[in-house]
């Protein structure tokens, strides 16, 4: 089975114009990502609309593919970029282009659900909340959450509200009573299902949400979940950016 990454990058950001070129330790944010993608695939593509980003990424020996600056998600990017990069890929791995931590073990457990189980047409990752993250991370709706089926390891909802809600448990006590779960958004999809899933018109729990992945599920894809202890660090403020330099030089 063969597998490819491919990182949305976009230019415009509300909060951080041009964070894949910002500068993180001597490198563009855009560069750490791709070379610890490059760590666990073969294949590695960045997807972006701005030809400054397409640049960075020739300049640094990596490989970039423009897409249309008309797409509403990465998803879309994705498909695009798939199709004009000439891959013939079985499975398209969609990694962020903000997370210059991406863990490798992140991505070979996404693609062991399709190496392990035929059936497998879309998998995402998720994370165990610890009594350490505290309530505050727990609340937070930035922060979404999902509950899977231990039968089949399949998604059975993401929310950005507190799922499971502890019935007659105070609320201070929930991380030491309950289990919880933290979405990590990377998805691997196969190619023909992601051809697919570009096509579905938005649903009424996605805009109720606005989680891509719940319009998915409405439409009857299962999302296989496989768990990981590394929670990635992605970069929306310039103060995000400081913190990571600081990490990255520990």
């Amino acid at each position: 089975m063969e597998y490819i990454g491919i990182i949305p990058a976009r230019y415009a950001s509300t909060r951080f114009p041009g964070k894949p070129l910002a500068d993180l330790c001597g490198k563009p944010v855009i560069q750490h990502v791709f070379e610890r993608a490059s760590r666990a695939l073969d294949a590695v593509v960045v997807a972006t609309d701005d030809e400054r980003i397409r640049q960075a990424v020739l300049a640094f020996g990596g490989r970039a593919v423009m897409t249309s600056p008309a797409h509403h998600s990465g998803t879309d990017r994705c498909w695009e970029a798939y199709c004009n990069c000439g891959s013939k890929a079985d499975v398209i791995i969609n990694i962020q282009g903000d997370e210059p931590f991406v863990s490798p073990e992140q991505i070979e457990a996404l693609k062991q659900c399709f190496a392990a189980d035929a059936t497998t047409s879309i998998a995402t990752l998720g994370k165990p909340f610890s009594v350490s993250d505290g309530l505050e991370a727990l609340l937070n709706p930035n922060n979404v959450k999902l509950a899977f089926s231990a039968v089949t390891g399949n998604a059975l909802c993401f929310s950005r509200s507190v799922i499971p809600f502890l019935r007659g448990v105070p609320q201070e006590r929930w991380l030491e009573e309950g289990r919880f779960f933290r979405h990590v958004g990377m998805y691997a999809y196969r190619a023909d299902v992601l051809q697919r899933l570009t096509a579905l018109p938005q649903s009424p729990l996605e805009l109720a949400e606005s989680l891509e992945q719940l319009r998915w599920m409405e439409n009857g894809y299962a999302v296989r979940v496989a768990l990981t202890d590394t929670q990635s660090v992605g970069i929306d403020t310039q103060e995000d950016l400081r913190q990571a330099a600081l990490l990255m030089r520990r």
